[in-house]
């Protein structure tokens, strides 16, 4: 089985250029990233923690790898990690997500972005990474990710980010930043539908959105035509009323050509009542989605899927946000590792523990490990 695993792993990561003055290299390249990836799967958020992980199991890590001079210092693994190219160490893992658990059928892609807080380099004037994932609810993996600066270039990055996806037949939500109309268009043109959030971003198109629903409900709806569906949830003495309500009616938006496919205006009502104690919020969406508000309602409600499922987890149970790693493109690459991991861990379908749990237990055995890596 360990013999599989590093075939396997050989043939998804050939395509990664090593760095690194070969004639001067005493670690192989493949080497340094099994140890690296099996590491952070079981638990170590660090280079210290990866060469110390590598050191404890060095013996079983020869069983399918070379490791010619041992395990590489923490030092070694920084420097490496800081070098690879993360665009193609990227490839990598989507195409080994991509042939290791195909997606079947509809699904729901968010996609969301999320800065590593302490990854910033202040004494060279390197802001934070931000990573904009697309992350699928129903199969809960991440498909790709890709770096940016900060929060606001979000726009230009979703593009490129949807260039790596195969999206044909998924629905494709994003927040208010995504809400372009260029982005609307190559969703379409990539055989998807589109839900996005709507904020002040888009000039009058929240306002004039947000007084249709108005309008209407003032009027009870009577002349604008609409569905509309309700949820009830409670625990923990808190109950969360939500209702959605989605129309047609956008014949009238003088913009309507300019937003490919744009089919229906949909509202979310949402009532939190904790004690004695209520809150309600109200947010505002355009789709391409048909009339259906039970479909206009697990969309908007899935998209922030992505933040339970991915970004909370990256924070809580990797420590994403405590991370230091800051030489040269060590964090993008580290980043990239944590996502992969995440997404291993979230397909075992009998995992009866946390995420956190999940890694220790992959630390304390090897099966589990392997079983993770689905390689065997």
């Amino acid at each position: 089985m360990e013999q599989c695993v590093g075939k396997s792993i050989q043939e998804h990561f050939s395509s990664v250029s090593d760095p690194r003055i070969l004639l001067k290299t005493r670690h192989k390249l493949i080497d340094v990233i099994v140890i690296t990836l099996c590491a952070i799967i079981a638990g170590a958020d660090d280079w210290v923690e990866i060469a110390a992980f590598g050191r404890e199991k060095e013996k079983w890590f020869k069983t399918f790898l070379e490791l010619p001079n041992g395990i590489p210092s923490h030092d070694t693994f920084g420097r490496i990690f800081s070098l690879i190219n993360p665009e193609e160490f990227g490839k990598c893992f989507v195409n080994w997500i991509r042939s290791a658990f195909p997606i079947v059928g509809t699904d729901i892609i968010a996609l969301d972005g999320k800065t590593a807080r302490h990854s910033h380099d202040r004494a060279n004037g390197k802001p934070p990474i931000h990573m904009v994932s697309a992350w699928t609810v129903g199969n809960r993996l991440v498909l790709g990710q890709v770096k940016t600066e900060d929060k606001s270039n979000e726009i230009t990055a979703i593009p490129e980010l949807l260039k790596t996806l195969d999206i044909n037949g998924c629905i494709v939500t994003t927040d208010a930043m995504g809400c372009q109309k260029q982005i609307a268009r190559q969703i379409v043109d990539q055989g998807a539908d589109y839900l996005f959030s709507l904020k002040g971003n888009q000039g009058n198109l929240h306002k004039e959105v947000e007084l249709l629903f108005q309008d209407g409900k003032k009027n009870d709806y009577k002349d604008l035509p609409h569905e509309t569906y309700t949820t009830v949830e409670g625990g923990h003495g808190r109950v969360e009323t939500r209702k959605y309500t989605v129309t047609n009616d956008v014949d009238w938006f003088g913009e309507k050509s300019k937003w490919k496919k744009l089919s229906t205006f949909g509202m979310v009502e949402s009532t939190r009542e904790i004690g004695d104690q209520t809150t309600q919020e109200t947010r505002y969406f355009i789709s391409s989605l048909p009339l259906n508000a039970e479909r206009f309602a697990e969309a908007a409600r899935k998209h922030w899927g992505v933040e339970n499922g991915l970004h909370w987890c990256l924070d809580i149970s990797f420590r994403e946000d405590d991370s230091r790693v800051r030489s040269g493109h060590a964090p993008e690459n580290l980043a990239i590792i944590r996502r992969f991991a995440l997404s291993l861990i979230k397909q075992d379908t009998h995992r009866k523990i946390g995420v956190k749990a999940s890694r220790k237990r992959a630390g304390w055995s090897n099966e589990y490990l392997l079983r993770l890596l689905r390689l065997g």
